[in-house]
């Protein structure tokens, strides 16, 4: 099955050219490790407008079947990716965020303080995940498995809708 991923980074000073775009390019290869495809991607600072502006534009548009955020999910006072990305949200999986979290648990003691969240707009899931590399990689880890069904189903695909 092919899925279309929208990657955006969110980071002040990736944005500013201050440091390289590590962790989209490490979320670039695992999709592509899956044999799915970037077809989006995007830089942008910790900033609610450009965060909004392109989910908005991608999910309205219907070029992706899922956007993964990166950055932005932390307690620094300029971490405002939730924020941005929760009055866009239509439908929210808070099954996903509780199993990341819990889960995330095996990688590191500072889980809990993620504020991470994810959603459905359109027929488009978002998922925030963190700016750490490492970090991201994990979380990728965690869901990889959940996306060809989570799109089959908001796409409307059979075998997926017939048995659900």
């Amino acid at each position: 099955m092919s899925i279309r991923f929208g990657i955006i980074t969110i980071s002040d000073r990736s944005f500013r050219g201050e440091r390289e775009d590590i962790s989209g390019k490490v979320l670039e290869e695992l999709v592509k490790e899956n044999l799915w495809e970037v077809t989006k991607t995007g830089l942008v600072p910790d900033e609610v407008a450009p965060i909004q502006e392109l989910i908005r534009m991608w999910t309205d548009d219907r070029e992706v079947d899922v956007i993964l955020t990166n950055g932005g999910t932390g307690f620094a006072p300029r971490d405002v990716t939730p924020e941005a990305t929760h009055p866009l949200i239509e439908r929210f999986t808070p099954g996903i965020d509780e199993f990341i979290r819990a889960r995330s648990l095996d990688f590191t003691q500072n889980a809990p303080l993620s504020r991470a969240i994810s959603g459905i707009r359109k027929s488009t899931f978002i998922l925030n995940l963190p700016g750490n590399p490492k970090a991201a990689r994990e979380i990728f880890g965690l869901v990889v498995h959940l996306l060809p069904h989570a799109v089959n189903l908001l796409t409307d695909s059979p075998p997926d809708v017939i048995g659900h």
